[in-house]
C-alpha cells in the first residue's frame, strides 16, 4: 500500500482574502471598452484606473489611503482624444505613469503627491510613432526613462522618455496583432504573444527573435471553459504565478518549480462577482509585519478591491525566507548605456524595516534640438534677402525662442495657480 508524498513547500497554504468594506474604493465607472489590458496600475504611492470618460479617454490616480466613496468631481488625468487602453506606473518613479490610447499616441505624465483641484490634462510629453492604436505599455525594468509600447500597426516601439526619442522601432518582427509584450528580469530580451499564435523571444537591440514555436511545453495545465482572457502576474521572489481571468471571479495562483512538472496548482481565491481588470502591487508595497506575499486590486463595475494573499505565520518577527531582497525605485542603467549594448540586474532593496516611498521626483525631459543638427549652409547665391536660407533659419529660430518663452510662462503660471490652490484648500481645512 503506498503512502502519497506530500510536496514540501512554504506556499502551500497561501490564501487569499479580500479587503474589509470601508478599505475598498467606491463609486468609480470603470471603463468599458473592449479591451484585453488589466484596466489598472498601482504603485506603493498611488492606485490608477482606467475610467469612463466623454470626449476623450481618461484615468483616475488615487493616494492609496484614500478608500472609500470617491467624489463624482474628482480631477481626473485628461488629455487623450481617444479611450485609454492601458496604463503602467514607472518602477523607477512612483510619481510618474504612461498611458496608451486609441488616438494613437503615448502620454507620459507626472502626478503630484497633493490632491489637484482640477483634472491633469498636460503630460509631460506625448510620445507619437504609432500609425493605429497603441494599446500595451511597459517600462524597462533597469533602465531609467525607457518606456516600450505596442499598437495595432504591429510594431513595437521603444523610447527614451527623457529625450522623447525613439531608441528602437520593431515593425516587421509580427505579422499580426501583438497580444502581450513583457521584459525579462534586466530587460535584455522580450517576450511575445502574437494573433499567429506564436510566442516569441526577442532581443530587441539586435531586433531578432532568438526563439519561437517552442515545440513542447514544459507542463500542460487545463483551465475552464471561460472564453475571458488571462491575466498573468508573477512574482519572481516567491516563484508564483497567479492567473486572473478578465470576466471571471477567480484567482487561481501555481508555484514554478525548476524540477518536473514543473508547475504545481496552490489553489483558488473565489468571489461572487466578476473581474473588469486587474492591479498587482509591486513587492516593495507590501505590509511585512502580516506575511503579506501578494496583493491584487480588482475591479468591479463600480468599485476597486483589494485581495490580500497571505502565508500563515504565527511569529511576528520579519519572515527572511519570504522576503528576499527585491527591486526598489533605483534605475541600474542609463537609456544611452542600455541601447549601448549594456545589461544591469536590478537594484535590490531590503524589505526588513519596510519600505517608504521617496516624495516626489519630477521627471525632467531634455529634447535634442532640431536646429543642432542642420545642415551647413551651401553656396550663396543671388536673391532677396527675405528668401535666404539665413534670413528664413533666423525666423525659425526665433519662432521657437518665442514658444518656448510662452510655453514656459504658462507653466509657470500653472505653476503658481496650483500652489495657490493647494493654500486654499490647507486653509479650508484648517478651519474645518
Amino acid at each position: 500500500m503506498s503512502r502519497r508524498v506530500v510536496r514540501q513547500s512554504k506556499f502551500r497554504h497561501v490564501f487569499g482574502q479580500a479587503a474589509k468594506a470601508d478599505q475598498a474604493y467606491e463609486d468609480i465607472r470603470v471603463s468599458k471598452v473592449t479591451w484585453d489590458s488589466a484596466f489598472c496600475a498601482v504603485n506603493p504611492k498611488f492606485l490608477a484606473i482606467i475610467v469612463e470618460a466623454g470626449g476623450g479617454g481618461a484615468f483616475i490616480v488615487l493616494p492609496l489611503a484614500k478608500t472609500g466613496r470617491v467624489d463624482k468631481n474628482y480631477p481626473l488625468v485628461t488629455g487623450h482624444t481617444g479611450p485609454v487602453l492601458d496604463i503602467d506606473w514607472c518602477p523607477h518613479n512612483d510619481n510618474v505613469i504612461a498611458s496608451a490610447s486609441d488616438d494613437t499616441t503615448v502620454m507620459v505624465w507626472q502626478i503630484p503627491d497633493y490632491t489637484p483641484v482640477r483634472n491633469i490634462t498636460e503630460p509631460v510629453i506625448t510620445l507619437e510613432g504609432h500609425s493605429k492604436r497603441v494599446g500595451i505599455l511597459s517600462w524597462h525594468p533597469t533602465a531609467r526613462n525607457v518606456l516600450l509600447s505596442a499598437g495595432g500597426d504591429n510594431a513595437i516601439i521603444i523610447w527614451n522618455v527623457g529625450t522623447g526619442e525613439i531608441l528602437l522601432s520593431l515593425d516587421d518582427i509580427h505579422p499580426d496583432v501583438i497580444h502581450s509584450v513583457c521584459w525579462n528580469s534586466n530587460g535584455s530580451l522580450l517576450a511575445t504573444t502574437c494573433k499567429d499564435k506564436t510566442l516569441r523571444i526577442i532581443d530587441p537591440r539586435k531586433s531578432q527573435v532568438v526563439a519561437n514555436n517552442f515545440e513542447e511545453p514544459v507542463a500542460l495545465q487545463e483551465m475552464d471553459t471561460s472564453n475571458g482572457v488571462l491575466l498573468p502576474f508573477y512574482d519572481p521572489d516567491s516563484s508564483i504565478v497567479y492567473l486572473c481571468g478578465k470576466g471571471d471571479s477567480s484567482i487561481r495562483y501555481f508555484e514554478i518549480t525548476d524540477e518536473p512538472p514543473f508547475v504545481h496548482y496552490l489553489n483558488t481565491f473565489s468571489s461572487k462577482e466578476p473581474q473588469r481588470g486587474m492591479g498587482f502591487m509591486p513587492k516593495r508595497g507590501l505590509d511585512v509585519s502580516k506575511c503579506e506575499i501578494a496583493r491584487f486590486y480588482k475591479l468591479h463595475e463600480r468599485k476597486c478591491e483589494p485581495i490580500v494573499m497571505t502565508v500563515p505565520r504565527k511569529s511576528d518577527l520579519f519572515q527572511d525566507d519570504l522576503y528576499p531582497d527585491t527591486p526598489g525605485p533605483e534605475p541600474a542603467l542609463e537609456a544611452d548605456e542600455w541601447l549601448s549594448g549594456q545589461d544591469a540586474e536590478p537594484v535590490l532593496i531590503s524589505l526588513k524595516e519596510g519600505y517608504v516611498p521617496p516624495k516626489h521626483r519630477e521627471l525632467r525631459i531634455t529634447k535634442r534640438n532640431i536646429l543642432d543638427a542642420r545642415p551647413p549652409a551651401g553656396p550663396r547665391r543671388s536673391q532677396s534677402a527675405s528668401d535666404s536660407p539665413l534670413s528664413q533659419q533666423h525666423t525659425l529660430e526665433t519662432l521657437l525662442e518665442e514658444m518656448k518663452a510662452l510655453r514656459e510662462r504658462v507653466q509657470a503660471q500653472e505653476e503658481r495657480i496650483t500652489a495657490l490652490e493647494n493654500m486654499l484648500c490647507e486653509l479650508v481645512d484648517g478651519t474645518d
